[in-house]
């Protein structure tokens, strides 16, 4: 690797740029897997983690970093921090998206691994963590009776009426079980007949053109004599 890399000086123009190359990667990643082309199918899928975009160095009582959390090259994670990211990915894993922690939290401690809920207890994608709509039967509406009363004049007796209304459900009569499978095949034998139809076609066409070819040669032969 280039040493304006692994020892840059201050404000480092090439330093600048592998970071400006690095964020535009990452953005880049990000926009490709919003784009939904990673939610078509039920066995993959792809979900960014963000435990560690926003995460800061731990450092020590003096103000300097903790050196235990790297290698002796003081750049590669040590175990110590492995398990930290373990952890932290984990955690994003059970988080729905959108809702995902952008940093980690560097404490030595246990009890912050998350585990799955009962009522949700899968690892979290973009499918599953939109928000589920409840479905609810149509209720039918008892039917309404109002009165009438009539009067022409003050000495005929108010007769009263009475009419029903009856509501007409909202939703129409399901499609039976049977009429996908029916379409199903209907097409598929469509499709036999169109193929077959071609096939013939085509084996006449060839049939015709040997005839003529044959009779082409027989007559290019008898002018020879």
């Amino acid at each position: 690797m280039c040493p304006c890399i692994l020892l840059p000086d201050e404000n480092s123009p090439e330093l600048s740029e592998m970071k400006r190359i690095n964020r535009e990667y990452q953005a880049e990643t990000e926009y490709l897997v919003s784009t939904g082309r990673y939610d078509k199918r039920k066995d993959f899928t792809v979900v960014i983690q963000p435990f560690f975009q926003n995460s800061i160095i731990p450092l020590t009582a003096d103000g300097t970093p903790d050196r235990s959390y790297f290698s002796a090259d003081c750049f590669h994670f040590s175990e110590r921090a492995h398990s930290e990211m373990a952890i932290a990915l984990w955690n994003n894993m059970l988080q729905p998206v959108g809702g995902k922690q952008a940093y980690n939290n560097f404490t030595h401690d246990r009890n912050k691994i998350q585990c799955p809920t009962e009522d949700k207890p899968f690892i979290f994608t973009r499918i599953n963590s939109l928000p589920i709509i409840p479905t609810t039967a149509p209720t039918s509406l008892p039917p309404t009776t109002s009165s009438i009363s009539l009067a022409t004049t003050p000495s005929m007796t108010a007769t009263p009426i009475t009419t029903t209304t009856a509501h007409t459900p909202l939703c129409s009569e399901p499609m039976p079980v049977w009429v996908a499978p029916a379409l199903g095949v209907a097409g598929l034998l469509i499709g036999w007949a169109v193929t077959w139809l071609l096939f013939s076609y085509r084996e006449r066409r060839n049939r015709k053109e040997k005839i003529y070819s044959r009779e082409k040669i027989t007559e290019m032969k008898g002018t020879e004599f």
